[in-house]
């Protein structure tokens, strides 16, 4: 085990100190915006900039690569997403805040991809599920160290934006250096939404309604915790909390929703989080320990739901079209973060901060009607046509090679024509 990972450990690094420098950005953003005066629109559009560059990035990159070669493309990425950051602390504006947010949202995704492509090239069929759990571990540790490190300082200084400028140029020396083989081209896919909405119509409907809510939450969670007089190192946690949570639900999840109809399962986990997004809205909890316990029921309810979608999507899926169908449902999900932090942006300047959670709560309300609308009227997928349930990263962080990645062998195998196109493709070019 240990010696199959060796060859992986510069791409791990690099994947780490990647999430690392997204963690530290994208949590000091909103806290020193908050510091500054910005209001919450403008802190919002910061989330709509950032999901316009990821999909952008994740569309754009596969053309890239195919040009310059993964190692420069990665180059080139961990080096803009660098300036963007020291850009931010130069010209402290929403205005300019709002365009190098997708400027780094898109670095963060192409970045991410490569890193990806790397690893599925060195993935086989007995190391290929380890590969991912670890991966998505490091993942996960990297960004929630990230968040954490603000509490060590004052986020009015320069310090937050250098380090996190400086772990983006460290990103790139591992790979740099690194012997390990060029993989073949990119993963591509495209938006096909009658496509998937003839595959599962929930699965295309609750994906929007969680990137509403779960970017929303994402982009704001700061400046909610900061307008109820959280402190400095408890909004650190109170943006950290949930996504551990959350990973931590995807097992009890995932068992239940390989037993029982994954569409049920869907609806439990909504109306959990719509009991969340109510007490949020309604209680008026101002307690660091309650709100953290809110903030951890929230977390787990939401962060659990994108890995049960694509996992029901995916049942219905047709043999060769899995890793199609989950790209397209994780662009389908950027739409939603697109839109659900200008929502609850102008909700919360409009009104008060926990307006937030009435633009999440309104996006669980629509999913749980959907669902039980589909369960209704559609007939549930038989256990033993079911495929196994994958754990997946926070989606805001996934791009269509981790897709690729999270793929079992079987799908790989069927996939195999569509994959070799590609490579064709980027040849003749």
């Amino acid at each position: 085990m240990v010696r199959s990972l060796l060859p992986l450990t510069a791409l791990l690094m690099g994947s780490a100190f990647l999430l690392f420098a997204g963690g530290v950005n994208g949590l000091i953003l909103p806290i020193r915006g908050e510091a500054e005066g910005f209001t919450a629109a403008s802190l919002g559009l910061l989330g709509t900039g950032w999901a316009i560059g990821y999909v952008a990035g994740c569309l754009r990159t596969p053309a890239l690569v195919a040009r310059v070669g993964h190692i420069r493309a990665f180059g080139a990425m961990c080096a803009i997403a660098s300036i963007a950051v020291l850009l931010s602390l130069l010209l402290i504006t929403p205005w300019i805040w709002i365009p190098v947010r997708a400027l780094s949202g898109f670095c963060f995704a192409g970045a991410a991809m490569i890193v990806e492509s790397w690893l599925n090239e060195r993935a086989d069929a007995s190391s290929r599920g380890r590969i991912f759990g670890i991966y998505t571990m490091v993942n996960l540790a990297a960004s929630t160290a990230g968040q954490m490190i603000l509490t060590m300082g004052d986020a009015s200084g320069y310090f937050f934006f250098v380090l996190a400028a400086m772990v983006y140029c460290l990103a790139l020396l591992p790979t740099a250096v690194s012997a390990t083989q060029t993989p073949r081209p990119l993963t591509k896919v495209s938006l096909n939404l009658p496509g998937l909405w003839r595959n599962s119509p929930i699965a295309l409907v609750a994906v929007l309604m969680v990137g509403i809510s779960n970017a929303s939450f994402g982009t704001l969670a700061a400046v909610y915790a900061a307008r109820i007089g959280l402190t400095h190192g408890s909004i650190a946690l109170f943006a950290s909390i949930p996504i551990l949570a959350g990973a931590l639900l995807q097992i009890p999840v995932g068992m239940a929703s390989d037993r029982y109809d994954r569409r049920i399962v869907l609806v439990c986990i909504g109306i959990f989080a719509l009991i969340a997004d109510a007490l949020f809205l309604f209680a008026g909890a101002t307690q660091p320990i309650i709100v953290m316990a809110l903030a951890a029921l929230f977390g787990a309810t939401v962060f659990s739901m994108y890995p049960v979608i694509v996992a029901h999507a995916n049942d219905h899926a047709e043999p060769g079209s899995f890793i199609q169908v989950s790209g397209g449902l994780l662009l389908v999900y950027g739409i939603g973060s697109i839109a659900g932090p200008t929502m609850a942006g102008f909700a919360m300047t409009a009104y008060d901060p926990s307006s937030l959670f009435a633009v999440t709560g309104a996006a669980h309300i629509l999913l749980i009607v959907f669902a039980l609308a589909r369960i209704r009227f559609a007939p549930a997928v038989a256990n033993d046509d079911k495929i196994a349930f994958q754990a997946a990263p926070l989606a805001r962080a996934s791009t269509p090679e981790t897709a690729a990645l999270a793929a079992d062998q079987a799908e790989l195998d069927a996939d195999q024509p569509r994959r070799d196109d590609a490579v064709q493709g980027s040849d003749k070019t």
